[in-house]
């Protein structure tokens, strides 16, 4: 049985579902502002009623695994019904939880969220390229193998990123090295490659050619400050390949699941146009 390649589910999605990739990151305040309590049984309510309202209507899905990792087993518990709930529900899940190690430990991280046998199973993952690329090839070959992706991290928003991400290593910023990389990764993929890159939707300047033929997770749109004029600057050409990733923007909308799903809806119209 073929097994159909991430990028050509996600093109898919972006082309049926729009291209705006929902955060869901149940932290203390988000649970207050909801009225709920900061322990498993509030975040299983929240989490829960984000999946139910956005799942059925948004491309992406993108849980953060810190925060369903600190309440131990039962908040891994919760993570493990919003993955199979999402999916359930139409929607990709991309598992943020940014790991990268060598290894048999890399193998061990990719047998746990990209192998279909496993209960914390999604479509794509972060990862971290900073202990050298190469240290991702378990992943890179577990993704190819089930049809899922990864989103490696490459010029990050956070202030503090810039001093190892622009640093000048043979010539070229390291940064710059992560996106060669995965443009080789993807080179000759229809619709588009499996592998993208992570850069953030409020960088005041890129001088990286972001274009992978691969898919780009942008977080920061909406609240944090990015808007459609900020992906077009950054992204220029690649911009029809950008997913926008927004959390609070949208469950700031909550609890109510009529307006959950009507963010979603709002922010895939506003996105719409970088399709275009």
């Amino acid at each position: 049985m073929t097994v159909q390649s991430f990028g050509a589910r996600l093109h898919e999605s972006m082309l049926s579902r729009g291209r705006l990739c929902v955060g869901i990151d149940p932290h203390a305040a988000l649970l207050a502002s909801w009225g709920l309590s900061d322990d498993v049984a509030g975040l299983e309510r929240f989490a829960l009623t984000a999946v139910e309202a956005i799942a059925p209507v948004a491309g992406v899905v993108k849980p953060q695994s810190a925060f369903f990792e600190r309440f131990g087993s039962r908040g891994i518990a919760v993570l493990e019904r919003v993955l199979s709930e999402s999916r359930e529900a139409g929607a990709l899940v991309l598992l943020d939880v940014k790991r990268g190690d060598i290894g048999s430990t890399t193998q061990a991280y990719a047998d746990a969220y990209l192998d279909p046998a496993s209960p914390l199973a999604a479509d794509a993952i972060t990862a971290s390229p900073f202990l050298g690329f190469g240290s991702l090839t378990p992943m890179v070959e577990t993704a190819r193998r089930h049809g899922a992706g990864l989103f490696v991290l490459a010029r990050t928003s956070n202030p503090e990123g810039v001093q190892v991400q622009s640093a000048a290593s043979g010539g070229r910023s390291v940064a710059g090295f992560v996106l060669d990389q995965l443009r080789e990764l993807n080179h000759g993929a229809e619709p588009m490659g499996d592998f993208g890159p992570v850069v953030g939707a409020t960088l005041a300047e890129v001088e990286e050619d972001l274009d992978v033929n691969g898919p780009i997770l942008a977080p920061g749109f909406g609240a944090q400050g990015g808007t459609i004029t900020d992906l077009r600057r950054i992204f220029g050409a690649a911009a029809p390949r950008v997913l926008p990733s927004s959390s609070r923007e949208v469950l700031s909308a909550g609890p109510d699941t009529g307006a959950l799903r009507d963010a979603v809806l709002r922010g895939n119209d506003a996105v719409a146009a970088l399709g275009e």
